[in-house]
């Protein structure tokens, strides 16, 4: 085995919640500060040990600018210690795990604290370029008369924000919602409105029987008031296929099958992992939950970002990644259930395989009998900076409960892009 390779000691990270909702008040520096407290009591690392803080974050925000070296610092990591905040859209945790990977194969360290978070809610407004230089003469204004002629220049449309978060998840290359993209991948693969509410469906039930099993990587969070929060709030223990069929389309309001109730749940969160090399195992006697075998990443289309696990997949294989028919489990990132249904046609079919792939062979089945049997995004949440990190806990935590020894973790990228990580349980 390399002494190298990257090693997973342990982690956690905090209940799930509907954005707006009970973790809603709280910053992005709030959520991470909590789960890495939590992680430093639970492994009782001294944190002079760790060699860096690496982070994923999509919407950093402004007040918190480098948001990995934010939390190290209120979380009482020695000033000493780098930390870095990293962004690959919904990829950004892991990313944060990947590079510490890198770090610790070229023995640039041995010891990493790394993870993602995302506060939603808090994802600002955006007010149109029209306005900036306005806003601009305004602040700079001392005078009461001065005042009043900037505000003059004012137009009603100045004072028409867009929610960020409306740009942040429209491509910009192809002019694109993801939910657009999804429906695109539903009309390629032929997958129909029904398949995608029963897959909804079996999140929501799937995340609920397997609350109690959730609870040892979830710690309790506490909201502006200090109230606890103890669970995931997205999981709808009254979804039915009834509910799901009474939701309309909200991509494609005409001929679409995208809807709220099949799409991932915009939801803050935050997780953290401390990653260590085996030499480093080894001296502070740390027990890993597990290791990383290998990673991938590839770009794809754009338009059907979607399919980017199916890309990654095939450029692990050329690297000598594990098979689809060699791991226990899978955790599949649930952005729409069109693009989790169309991610499993694709590998399963051998025209699609062979033409955009350009393999001689199909990447094979996911068995959907192994694919989120704790649940996925469309149930739990999609804080995109925090999921890919989410993904890799849950898989290894679920190994260890069933006692198997393969997981892959894997999910699309914002932009066209997939990657996978293949994890092995100590």
């Amino acid at each position: 085995m390399n002494t190298r390779s990257l090693h997973i000691v342990d982690g956690v990270r905090l209940p799930f919640t509907k954005a707006g909702g009970k973790l809603s008040r709280l910053s992005a520096g709030d959520l991470g500060t909590a789960v890495v407290k939590a992680l430093l009591a639970r492994t009782g690392i001294d944190p002079a040990t760790i060699d860096e803080v690496i982070m994923g974050c999509v919407c950093q925000p402004a007040e918190e600018s480098n948001l990995a070296r934010v939390i190290s610092l209120r979380s009482g990591i020695p000033q000493s210690v780098p930390a870095r905040t990293v962004h690959r859209n919904c990829a950004s945790g892991f990313e944060a795990i990947t590079q510490a990977a890198e770090k610790i194969a070229a023995g640039r360290g041995d010891i990493f604290l790394v993870g993602g978070v995302e506060s939603m809610s808090q994802v600002p407004l955006l007010f149109p370029k029209s306005a900036s230089s306005k806003f601009g003469q305004l602040a700079k204004s001392r005078t009461l008369g001065s005042r009043l002629r900037a505000l003059t220049g004012f137009r009603p449309k100045d004072f028409s924000p867009v929610p960020a978060l409306l740009k942040g998840l429209t491509d910009s290359t192809c002019n694109m919602g993801m939910g657009q993209t999804a429906e695109l991948l539903a009309r390629d693969f032929n997958i129909s409105r029904e398949r995608q509410d029963r897959f909804a469906l079996s999140s929501h039930k799937r995340a609920i029987e397997s609350s109690r099993r959730l609870k040892d990587e979830i710690i309790t969070a506490f909201d502006h008031q200090q109230k606890p929060v103890l669970e995931d709030d997205g999981p709808r223990p009254d979804s039915s296929i009834e509910k799901l069929n009474r939701l309309r389309p909200i991509f494609d309001r005409r001929r679409g099958s995208v809807t709220a109730g099949n799409s991932s749940q915009v939801t803050d969160g935050a997780v953290a992992l401390l990653v260590a090399s085996e030499d480093a195992c080894n001296q502070y006697n740390l027990d890993p939950i597990g290791r990383l075998i290998d990673y991938a990443y590839s770009g794809c289309e754009p338009q059907r970002m979607g399919l980017g696990p199916a890309y990654a997949l095939a450029k692990g294989r050329t690297q000598g990644a594990p098979e689809l028919s060699e791991v226990d489990l899978i955790e599949l990132n649930e952005a729409f259930a069109a693009q989790s249904l169309a991610v499993m046609d694709a590998c399963k079919s051998e025209k699609f395989c062979h033409e955009k792939l350009g393999l001689e062979k199909v990447l094979g089945e996911m068995n959907e009998e192994i694919v989120n049997v704790n649940g996925g995004a469309i149930a739990l949440g999609h804080p995109v900076g925090a999921t890919g990190a989410r993904l890799v806990l849950t898989a290894l935590k679920e190994l260890k409960l069933r006692r198997q020894k393969t997981a892959l973790a894997t999910l699309c990228v914002g932009g066209g892009q997939g990657g996978a990580l293949w994890l092995e349980r100590n």
